[in-house]
């Protein structure tokens, strides 16, 4: 008796996603982010970037801690805005991030009213 393989088609009238539609409509998300992105930038005081994500927010607060020999890096950030294309909001008002590995902590200029 052969094993019941339904589970593995798609349901009914639902299409199949072709690798290269997968890529397709990732790029365009990554690309929708982007220009989010290059619009809010104006309205937050720094960019901040870990291995894992960046971020733009108008709060940062860096701590470098020890803990056992090993040196790690705790920031908070408040009013903050996620470079995450899964997320479907990325405005945040706080942030927690710990990190071993480097992190990028850049001020903006200053805005002209």
């Amino acid at each position: 008796m052969l094993p019941d393989r339904r589970w593995l088609m798609p349901p009914v009238g639902c299409s199949v996603m072709s690798a290269e539609d997968l890529e397709q409509y990732e790029a365009d998300i990554e690309l929708q982010l982007y220009k989010e992105y290059k619009d809010l930038t104006p309205m937050f005081s720094y960019v901040v970037e870990t291995d894992r994500r960046s971020y733009l927010a108008n709060q940062v607060r860096q701590t470098v801690r020890n803990e056992g020999g090993r040196t790690y890096i705790e920031l908070e950030l408040h009013d903050a805005w996620v470079w995450d294309m899964y997320r479907t909001s990325r405005f945040v008002q706080s942030v927690k991030i710990v990190t071993f590995k480097d992190v990028n902590v850049e001020e903006l200029p200053a805005k002209e009213l």
